[in-house]
């Protein structure tokens, strides 16, 4: 497959989600084409991430803010505050299965956007938006569940591609905030994607003027694709 095959269009301008005062626009690969594991690997390298059963790339007039990135697990080594995390949260046990749609995990979900993200368009999600924004008929996901005995306290939504694994999202019981859930899943996702013996954990954008997106570079070496070459960011 090469990018040379695939159609691509640009979306329609809307406001940015991370950065104020600024439009955005996205390419997609022709919709007439249907997508699988094999061809979304391909179009992952390229810096595209999905969203439910649709796969962008952001391309807004003069503006590269969001770098793809993703973490090299070999090379991986957690900082003392990261070693402090694992620490923390020894007493917590894992299980990866099949991405799919429980009330238990609705709960959850609802509960964290409620109270992290009660401002934004993805407060008081319905059953539908859980399904339709988490996973998709032909993506290869994983939801790595993280528990206190019985009791789920996150879930680390994860994708399995050819070309690494990919965090796609993950939502966390908000009072446990002194646990540390978030940087906890991804240091899980990287421990997976090793077990796996894959090379790469695919992590989305990175921008370097957003709040939200800064956690991202405390995962360091961290690779950027620039002009089309994956290059170790010291960040």
């Amino acid at each position: 497959m090469s990018s040379e095959h695939i159609q691509l269009y640009r979306t329609t301008e809307h406001a940015c989600s991370y950065l104020p005062d600024r439009m955005a626009s996205n390419i997609v690969p022709d919709p007439e084409i249907a997508m699988d594991m094999s061809l979304y690997s391909y179009l992952i390298k390229l810096g595209y991430r999905r969203s439910g059963g649709h796969v962008y790339r952001p391309h807004c007039n003069g503006c590269e803010e969001c770098q793809p990135c993703r973490i090299p697990v070999r090379q991986f080594r957690p900082r003392k505050s990261q070693q402090r995390c694992l620490k923390k949260n020894q007493d917590l046990k894992l299980n990866m299965v099949k991405a799919g749609f429980s009330d238990e995990y609705f709960e959850l979900y609802q509960k964290y956007l409620n109270l992290r993200h009660a401002d934004g368009g993805m407060a008081n999600p319905h059953p539908d938006d859980f399904k339709q924004f988490l996973y998709s008929e032909w993506s290869n996901t994983y939801f790595i569940e993280v528990r206190k005995e019985q009791r789920l306290l996150a879930v680390a939504v994860t994708d399995v591609t050819h070309s690494g694994l990919s965090a796609v999202y993950t939502f966390f019981d908000p009072d446990e905030t002194r646990r540390g859930l978030g940087n906890f899943c991804i240091l899980q996702q990287i421990q997976q994607t090793r077990e796996m013996q894959h090379e790469h954990l695919y992590m989305g954008y990175w921008i370097k003027n957003c709040q939200k997106m800064k956690y991202k570079a405390d995962f360091q070496p961290l690779e950027t694709l620039i002009d089309n070459s994956w290059e170790i960011h010291h960040l």
